[in-house]
């Protein structure tokens, strides 16, 4: 699989909730049972970009794609995303972090079964494109996107009347073969998301 952790950095994520959103992608992906899960795939190896992403003009690979085949190469991975500076910027470009994500899936220097990409947020699209026409063009050249809404109800911004964020990215985000959402009712459980939701992307 070639995976595209596509990560909001908007304004409406503050200092600590960045943190606890770093951690979780570290944690998960050093975890037994993530590395078990990519041990046991046919070619025992993942490859993995990590992007973050804000308005329609903002997306920065933090993470260029590195191969993950057991422990070792998931705590190099890990170490290096404890590491990485953050940047925060103004808006929420979805349809932006999909045309980035593509982009870097063509890119990849390795060749996979699937393409993944794995879009986690706390606010819908407000700048850029309509969402749906990028998603649409994803799923069209065989991409598979998955969705992680984190549900702390500050960005209401642009969010169709009535919607729960959820239920907006179950509508208009995800799409492609197997495509599924997982929501984190806070950045507090956002850990447990994102390990539930990435062994369930390898599996």
């Amino acid at each position: 699989m070639l995976l595209v952790l596509a990560v909001d950095v908007s304004r409406s994520i503050d200092e600590d909730e960045a943190k606890l959103q770093r951690e979780g992608y570290r944690s998960a992906m050093v975890d037994n049972r993530v590395i078990s899960a990519i041990r046991s795939g046919t070619l025992g190896a993942i490859g993995v970009l990590y992007l973050e992403w804000a308005s329609a003009d903002y997306q920065r690979v933090v993470i260029p794609w590195t191969r993950i085949d057991g422990a070792g190469t998931a705590n190099r991975w890990g170490d290096q995303l404890a590491a990485a500076p953050r940047v925060s910027m103004n808006w929420t470009s979805i349809f932006g972090a999909i045309e980035a994500s593509m982009r870097a899936l063509n890119d990849a220097p390795f060749e996979g079964t699937r393409k993944v990409i794995d879009i986690s947020g706390d606010g819908v699209n407000n700048s850029g494109g309509p969402v749906t026409l990028m998603r649409d063009l994803a799923v069209d050249a065989g991409i598979t996107i998955n969705g992680l809404p984190i549900l702390n109800d500050r960005s209401p911004f642009g969010r169709p009347q009535n919607m729960a964020l959820d239920q907006y990215y179950q509508d208009f985000v995800i799409g492609g073969p197997g495509a599924f959402m997982i929501a984190a009712e806070d950045f507090n459980a956002f850990q447990g998301a994102v390990l539930r939701k990435l062994i369930r992307e390898i599996s």
